[in-house]
C-alpha cells in the first residue's frame, strides 16, 4: 500500500499567525502518524478573487492549477483556520474554489470530493476558534468533503506557542497527535474501500 498524502493549508499567510504555527505542527504530527504530509504555503499561490469571466477567458490561473494539482495528488486534508467575525478568512474560501473548478474532462470537485479532512483553529480567546470550525464543517462538507468527527480548537493561543512556534501544552499536543492519527486511518481505512 502506498504512503498517503495529506495536504496541510492555513487559512493565514501572516508569519506569525498561529494558524499558520498550528499548520506546520500539524504537518508534524501527520509525518509521526506515518503519512506524506506537506503544508502549502497560500502566499506562494497568488490567486485573484474566483471570477467565472475570468475562467472563462483563461481558464485557471498557474497558481490554482499548480494549487489544485496538490490537492488531486493528496488524499486528505488537514485546515486550520483563524475566525475572520466567526467564520474563515476569504484567502482560504477563494483558495478551495478556485481547486474545486472542474477542468477538461473532470467530474465536478475532483480534487475534493470524497476525501477525509481534519479542521484545527486557535484563536487568542477562550473559545479557540469554536465558531469558525462549525462554518468550516459546513463549508466542506457542502462540497463533499468527508470531515472528521473530532476536532482541534486551541484556546489562548497567544501562550499555545514558544518562540520557534511549537506547541507548548501537553493538553493540546494530545489532541494534535490524535487528531493526526485519526485523519491519517481515515486516509488509510478509504484507501481499503
Amino acid at each position: 500500500m502506498k504512503t498517503p498524502k495529506i495536504l496541510v493549508l492555513a487559512g493565514s499567510v501572516r508569519h506569525g499567525s498561529t494558524n499558520r504555527m498550528l499548520a506546520v505542527e500539524a504537518e508534524a504530527a501527520l509525518r509521526e502518524a506515518g503519512v506524506e504530509a506537506s503544508f502549502a504555503d497560500l502566499r506562494e499561490y497568488a490567486l485573484p478573487i474566483y471570477d467565472a469571466d475570468l475562467e472563462a477567458d483563461i481558464g485557471l490561473p498557474e497558481a490554482a492549477r499548480s494549487l489544485k494539482k496538490l490537492a488531486k495528488e493528496a488524499d486528505g486534508f488537514a485546515i486550520a483556520s483563524p475566525e475572520y467575525n466567526g467564520s474563515y478568512p476569504a484567502l482560504l474560501k477563494n483558495a478551495i474554489d478556485w481547486i474545486s473548478r472542474p477542468e477538461q474532462g473532470e467530474g465536478p470537485l475532483a480534487a475534493l470530493a470524497g476525501k477525509p479532512a481534519a479542521i484545527l483553529s486557535a484563536s487568542p480567546g477562550a473559545g479557540g476558534g469554536k465558531r469558525v470550525l462549525r462554518e468550516l464543517r459546513h463549508f466542506l462538507e457542502g462540497i463533499r468533503v468527508t470531515v472528521l468527527p473530532t476536532e482541534v480548537s486551541i484556546a489562548s493561543s497567544g501562550e499555545a506557542f514558544d518562540a520557534a512556534g511549537r506547541l507548548t501544552r501537553s493538553a493540546d499536543i494530545e489532541s494534535l497527535r490524535a487528531l493526526a492519527a485519526g485523519l491519517a486511518g481515515a486516509v488509510r481505512q478509504k484507501e481499503l474501500v
